[in-house]
């Protein structure tokens, strides 16, 4: 199940990375500015910010089997239809639909791993998922650099659509939760249920706590969550959008270099996501808070990743990339532990993907902001100085949220009268 959940994040992050690659050899054949290059990569960031909400609430609805079949379907098709484009606007048009579909895909796989995994794994199980961006952050470089050398760059867009359809028809054979799978063992099913105690499950018998959706908005913690998600992503998303322009723009990189070393920051920041699942399942494991298993990696996963900052600093190429590599490790490190929060906190099972969707939610208007922020300011001043310092401060703001607005990573209690706003204030403080 998490392999599934790891390759279908890998095939996210190939289609919605692709465009990043393909687009300065886009830009002559359309006269693309700056600017419209910015509008284009932040257009998916626009649907799939906003679609996060509803998405989150579809999968706590309908399973994770079925959200995600549909989405990966969906976000398959319209990865191809960019081929078709013949302008700005047919651009812009699938860009937003292209959101749409990969907006469940997060909420899916906290669902899978709140389904499929006691507290004391989640950490690396979330990790090994969320590494899955990474990699297709990487492979989207020589893979689609590849292609674009050798057929153009509309046929990128063919051929990586196709894998969400690969994908989908396997998924639809293989998942099902723990209790509806024939593989698993009795004492495999055990451990499992005696390990989800972070996420209270209901007895069919007793009705669960009357929780609506808007209500978890009335938590501090999801707040925090929220404002800190949204700070770890402005940074995330330079590497997804602006980063091999950096390189080719700023630093002097050819293709043949973007394709080899542009993969190096992705790579390291894998194995350092791994890394921060580890840390914080050992933590529990050693008898820790779950408060301080989680905020450990991620406060400090935070303060590190700032280093982004310098790298506009430096005059080596090599020393520019080696900070900015330092930087994606230190936000995956901090990564693994911020989408087990969702399991954490949720105050039953039926709300892992209804939190996820609104943690996802903050964090994705970041990718609207960065995308947009940098082409402006390349447009007005011609070099990423700004926009990376900008990105550093918002590292530091992050690991602040983190450490100070989100409460105690315990399943947030229910509210016994939604209506009654002196429960609501009590709540939120």
């Amino acid at each position: 199940m998490l392999l599934m959940a790891f390759l279908a994040t890998a095939i996210n992050y190939v289609d919605r990375a692709n465009l990043a690659v393909a687009i300065p050899y886009m830009q002559g054949e359309y006269g693309l500015t700056p600017a419209a290059s910015g509008a284009l990569l932040g257009a998916f960031f626009w649907t799939y910010a906003a679609f996060q909400l509803p998405s989150g609430w579809f999968v706590d609805k309908v399973g994770a089997r079925l959200a995600y079949a549909a989405a990966v379907s969906w976000w398959s098709l319209f990865t191809a239809l960019m081929a078709a484009s013949n302008g700005f606007a047919s651009l812009f048009g699938v860009r937003l639909m292209l959101g749409v579909g990969e907006a469940p895909a997060y909420p899916c796989n906290a669902k899978v791993v709140s389904e499929w995994f006691p507290r004391s794994e989640r950490g690396l199980a979330s990790g090994i998922f969320d590494s899955g961006a990474r990699v297709g952050t990487a492979l989207s470089l020589p893979i689609v650099t590849a292609i674009i050398a050798a057929f153009g760059w509309r046929a990128s867009f063919v051929v990586t659509g196709a894998l969400g359809l690969v994908w989908t028809a396997l998924w639809l054979q293989i998942y099902r939760r723990p209790r509806e799978h024939a593989g698993v063992s009795a004492t495999e099913l055990a451990h499992i249920e005696a390990g989800q105690a972070a996420v209270p499950q209901q007895d069919p018998a007793i009705a669960p706590p009357k929780i609506a959706w808007r209500d978890l908005f009335r938590y501090r913690t999801v707040w925090g969550m929220m404002l800190g998600f949204f700070c770890l992503n402005f940074v995330v998303y330079f590497f997804i959008t602006w980063f091999p322009t950096y390189l080719v723009k700023e630093r002097g990189f050819t293709l043949l270099k973007l394709g080899i070393y542009g993969t190096l920051p992705a790579l390291f920041a894998i194995v350092t996501g791994w890394a921060g699942g580890l840390v914080s399942d050992a933590l529990v494991r050693r008898g820790k808070s779950l408060t301080v298993a989680r905020k450990i990696p991620i406060v400090s996963g935070m303060v590190l990743s700032s280093s982004i900052a310098l790298a506009v600093l430096v005059p080596s190429a090599g020393w520019a990339l080696a900070l900015l590599a330092l930087s994606y490790g230190s936000l995956t490190f901090a990564g693994a532990c911020v989408w087990s929060l969702p399991g954490d906190v949720a105050p039953t099972s039926r709300h892992v993907g209804s939190i996820s969707g609104i943690q996802n939610f903050a964090s994705n208007l970041a990718g609207i902001c960065i995308s947009t922020f940098v082409g402006v300011m390349l447009g007005r001043t011609g070099g990423f100085l700004v926009p990376l310092l900008v990105a550093g401060a918002f590292s530091l703001l992050g690991a602040l949220s983190y450490l100070f607005v989100v409460g105690e990573i315990a399943p947030l209690p229910p509210l016994s009268d939604s209506s009654d706003p002196s429960v609501s204030a009590k709540i939120v403080a």
